[in-house]
């Protein structure tokens, strides 16, 4: 692996903030999809649950999911439940919980005055396989708004999750399921999240569809995720937009055979270190000093990753990039080493700048590490890094890419060049175009509040 030693001595003196640890006190992962749960024997029950206590079931969601077994639907009336979640174990394998699918916002879960445990995550599913959450709203939790863990299968669908401490829809260590028609923002890591999938010999594809992801640090995050479609979708309005990564701060790097496509991803230049609607996280990815802004799509490492079809546009610093996770290369470990590098990724038939009227700052980035990684059939408007396009390979990708110490320099620049305590570092840059008018969304770079 050819790294230009100079840019690795620059990022890691850069490196001045440590990761910061988390408060969530989150279930150890597991492993997925054991089965074996007491489904109910007989036909299921539906329960209801509604704040007049004389007209349904229960009056809270809490007491309904204590009393329901796997199989069993529990349905949920529109009002304001001040309560967490938790469906935690096999026995609950199968179970819906439905409130209302076409207007969400109804039915919230609202973590404002909860405490301790309660106030972390809206609804918490730990161990409990094809369970299906639909049409509900959670806001003000300390760290997510849906968390589904060690589970194989889940249906995430008509959520809304907003202003939580870390994730607003989030699954982890959990083999396949669907994340769609659901909304995010107002959070202060990732809107969505699908993070260490294991790694399987039949895997089990999740599918992130049709949703919406704003105004928040990154619109979707992945550490070391597997066998993920995301399509689509919109994400707008934040700090960046899609980030697969590579971090040894969680089993099973590296992130890969992943596809990102016919997604919309334009506008992410908010600047939340200026002023946020949220706590701001005190580092980037593995302490580094922050997360590059004004990025659409951006590969931080990865493997067989197809990102194909997209709209990309208004970015400013960049519609896409890809550079290898240069701070796994000085890790001792070989697999860590081998899981920083840019393998076998493909680049096609993307359409950057929106036909000329809302371009990036640079269309691409790419600084020709790893092997096998190529490019066709692009529709680019500005220009790319490195200027001559010398790392940019046709399909299919050669055995080993062109690498380009200067382009790296420069990748890594962006990143080591900014300090959080001085917004303004965040942008400099940021090569700033005019924006096309688009109904119903407006450009956030800096948030008033």
């Amino acid at each position: 692996m050819r790294v230009a030693r100079v840019t690795v001595i620059a990022l890691v003196a850069a490196l001045a903030v440590p990761t910061a640890a988390s408060a969530v006190d989150y279930p150890p992962a597991g492993n997925p999809g054991k089965g074996g749960g007491k489904v109910r024997k007989g036909k299921a029950k539906t329960y209801t649950v509604c704040k007049q206590r004389k007209r349904c079931d229960f009056r809270t969601i809490g007491k309904a999911v204590r009393k329901a077994r796997g199989g069993d639907t529990i349905k949920v009336r529109n009002g304001t439940y001040r309560e967490s979640v938790t469906i935690s174990g096999s026995r609950y394998d199968g179970l819906k919980l439905i409130g209302n699918a076409k207007k969400p916002r109804k039915v919230k879960l609202d973590g404002k005055s909860l405490r301790g445990a309660k106030a972390q995550n809206g609804v918490l599913i730990n161990n409990a396989d094809k369970v299906k959450i639909n049409g509900f709203y959670a806001r003000n939790f300390k760290a997510n708004g849906f968390f589904v863990v060690n589970v194989t299968g889940y249906t995430l669908t008509n959520l809304v999750a907003g202003k939580t401490g870390v994730y607003g829809i989030y699954a982890f260590n959990s083999k396949g399921g669907t994340m769609s028609r659901s909304e995010a923002f107002h959070n202060n890591d990732a809107g969505f999240y699908i993070g260490q999938t294991p790694p399987q010999s039949k895997p089990r594809r999740s599918v992130v569809k049709n949703v919406k992801s704003y105004a928040n640090v990154l619109g979707f995050s992945g550490t070391n995720m597997r066998y993920v479609t995301i399509k689509d979708s919109d994400f707008f309005n934040n700090g960046s937009g899609i980030v697969p990564n590579a971090l040894d701060s969680e089993k099973f790097p590296p992130p890969e055979r992943n596809v990102i496509t016919g997604n919309r991803v334009f506008w992410n230049n908010f600047n939340y270190y200026a002023a946020a609607p949220f706590t701001v996280p005190e580092s980037g990815p593995a302490g580094l000093p922050g997360y590059p802004l004004g990025v659409g799509v951006l590969l931080f490492g990865s493997q067989e990753t197809t990102v194909e079809d997209n709209e990309i546009f208004g970015n400013w610093l960049a519609g896409f990039g890809a550079i290898q996770q240069i701070l796994l290369t000085l890790e001792e470990d070989p697999a860590l080493k081998e899981a920083a590098i840019l393998r076998g990724n493909t680049i096609r038939d993307n359409d950057f700048g929106l036909n000329g009227t809302d371009l990036n700052g640079r269309d691409m980035f790419y600084d020709g590490s790893g092997t096998g990684n190529c490019f066709a059939g692009n529709t680019t408007r500005s220009p790319n890094v490195p200027g001559n396009n010398s790392t940019f390979a046709p399909c299919p990708g050669p055995a080993a890419n062109a690498f380009s110490s200067a382009a790296q320099g420069e990748g890594v620049g962006w990143i080591a060049g900014v300090n959080k305590n001085d917004p303004s570092t965040f942008e400099k840059f940021w090569l700033r175009h005019p924006h096309a008018a688009r109904k119903g969304v407006t450009p956030l770079e800096r948030y008033s509040r």
